[in-house]
């Protein structure tokens, strides 16, 4: 399978990060300017306002027959996804690799790099009507909901890429490894078929996980594809829109998720490129190769001697004075065996 080199990923991040963009608290102020930047080489343009009536913008680019629409910051707190778009954005506009040429040439690429302003002003998985996007496929009672599904029908894209951040709580099944980065092909009806759409989106899936291996191994989670009847991606695979889940998630000792970023940025860039370069998309085995995602990490772990005594501890982030503030939470559950912590605390006495 062709995968873009590390060498050359690692080199294009250095150079093309942008680093006005920092940290998990991302709004449209810290975006709004950047736009500016992009308008000589991308379309740039407002498709819309949010239910406070903040303005929703699209990035467009290439001329290939190719149609690809991605999309971040469905839930207004989280944001990976959105740094790692305005880093492929710089790529674009500051390099002419003959990898950038390639997917220009075979694909047109459609962005909306914040789809949930009003939430992402107060840092909340919801919508400025409590609405949770992401469950808002079929009744589109919230405005945002029915700016994607317009801008799905008018532009009728071959692949969707839904960005997300996951929890720290994740690790890979049956290892002590964080999920860095998830994948799912989403089910398109409850029995979870493997459908042809459901093996294209695979498809794509392996060839991000062929290049992550090499520099996360053992890190890569595989969501479970249970259906979920009003959720985005099954209800756009459902509609033949073929979507890939990419959940960014904790890299050790990276609560500001920079580095689950560069690793967001990876697989975007490699799903593009594979999807500009590839005829093919029937091969889809491997995909069930990828180990499912776990939920047995804490984020702080106390060991006693006595196991009974083992206290776990979950950070809840929340927006004080205008601040994000991570708070470390006790948990309540009863029973920590196979659990572990991001940070243990080992107290022998």
């Amino acid at each position: 399978m062709n995968t873009l080199t590390i060498d050359f990923l690692e080199t294009l991040f250095k150079k093309e990060k942008e680093t006005s963009l920092f940290g998990k608290w991302i709004c449209l102020n810290d975006i709004q300017e950047l736009l500016k930047k992009y308008a000589a080489t991308f379309q740039v343009s407002q498709i819309g306002t949010s239910e406070q009536e903040r303005p929703i913008y699209q990035l467009k680019i290439g001329a290939g027959k190719k149609k690809i629409l991605l999309w971040s910051q469905m839930h207004g707190n989280e944001s990976t996804g959105t740094k790692a778009l305005f880093d492929v954005f710089n790529c674009f506009l500051n390099t002419n690799a003959k990898e950038f040429t390639t997917i220009l040439e075979a694909c047109t690429l459609v962005f909306i790099p914040m789809l949930n302003p009003d939430g992402a002003a107060v840092y909340t998985r919801v919508n400025g009507n409590n609405i949770d996007l992401n469950r808002d496929a079929v009744a589109r009672k919230a405005k945002e909901s029915k700016i994607l599904r317009t801008l799905l029908e008018d532009f009728r894209p071959d692949f969707c890429f839904n960005l997300h951040d996951q929890r720290t709580i994740f690790n890979v099944e049956n290892t002590q490894n964080p999920a860095t980065i998830s994948f799912l092909a989403p089910s398109e009806e409850p029995t979870r078929a493997v459908t042809a759409g459901r093996k294209h989106t695979m498809n794509v899936i392996v060839s991000m996980n062929a290049l992550l291996q090499q520099v996360l191994p053992n890190c890569i989670g595989r969501y479970t594809d249970e259906f979920y009847p009003t959720a985005t991606g099954d209800n756009f695979q459902k509609l033949g829109y073929n979507t890939i889940l990419i959940e960014s998630g904790h890299y050790p000792e990276d609560y500001e998720r920079e580095m689950s970023r560069k690793y967001t940025f990876f697989a975007v860039l490699q799903g593009i490129f594979h999807i500009a370069i590839t005829n093919d998309f029937s091969s889809y085995q491997a995909y069930f190769s990828i180990p499912n995602n776990a939920a047995n990490f804490y984020d702080v772990l106390h060991r006693f001697p006595d196991s009974q005594k083992n206290t776990a501890y979950q950070f809840k982030d929340e927006i004080m004075d205008g601040v994000l503030v991570s708070k470390l939470c006790k948990s309540d559950e009863k029973s920590l065996k196979g659990k572990f912590g991001h940070y243990e605390i080992v107290f022998d006495y």
